[in-house]
């Protein structure tokens, strides 16, 4: 497996730069995900770092192994912290450890670019993610049980243009790779951004606004 960590650390230096930008009224401004602000997006990205294994477990166990209500349970931990707290938070946790660091830090780079996207997006604040990160997070995606991904694109052919990169097989649906990255974990606001006789089929798969 290929050692992602020195990428996934790049990208949450990134995700800290941006944090340490916010207003107070972009902090609490509604991210992609539904029902979460910036701040709990921003949180959520690093709120398994601290936790054992033991603690993981429990959380998973308090979740009933749903991935949507697991994350909500990570997240009330910090749910007294203040936007400058976050950013601390984020700063500690600039390398993974625990959960997300797992599959060679696959998890962190891949969870925290698309959470990354949902707070930028939102905000109106786009940005070029590097190709060397963008490849393997759409490798990834496609992989991760956690992620709608694999099941949205199933029996489809993604082509990412600015970056040369394909994958699957069917009817095509081409595009920027970010756009086609959020389309199929779900964020429906990026479907406008591609094209191709396989989008109708996409579009169908994909909801609307997506949890975290």
């Amino acid at each position: 497996m290929a050692d992602l960590m020195p990428l996934a650390e790049q990208e949450r230096s990134d995700l800290l730069g941006l944090a340490e930008s916010l207003t107070p009224e972009q902090w609490a401004a509604p991210s992609l995900c539904e029902d979460w602000s910036v701040r709990d997006v921003v949180t959520h990205v690093v709120s398994y770092d601290e936790l054992s294994v033991p603690q993981t477990v429990t959380t998973f166990v308090r979740g009933g192994l749903r991935p949507a209500t697991v994350n909500e349970v990570a997240l009330r931990r910090y749910a007294g912290l203040e936007p400058a707290d976050v950013v601390r938070l984020v700063a500690a946790c600039r390398r993974p450890r625990g959960l997300p660091s797992a599959m060679g830090g696959g998890i962190a780079l891949t969870d925290g670019t698309i959470h990354h996207q949902d707070v930028r997006r939102a905000l109106g604040m786009p940005r070029v993610i590097p190709r060397e990160r963008l490849v393997p997070v759409l490798d990834f995606s496609l992989r991760a049980p956690t992620l709608p991904s694999r099941s949205n694109v199933t029996g489809l052919r993604l082509v990412a243009e600015d970056i040369g990169w394909t994958a699957g097989h069917g009817p095509e649906v081409a595009g920027p790779g970010e756009a086609l990255l959020m389309a199929a974990a779900g964020r429906a606001v990026a479907l406008d951004e591609l094209r191709g006789e396989g989008l109708a089929i996409l579009r169908r798969r994909v909801g609307g606004t997506a949890a975290g």
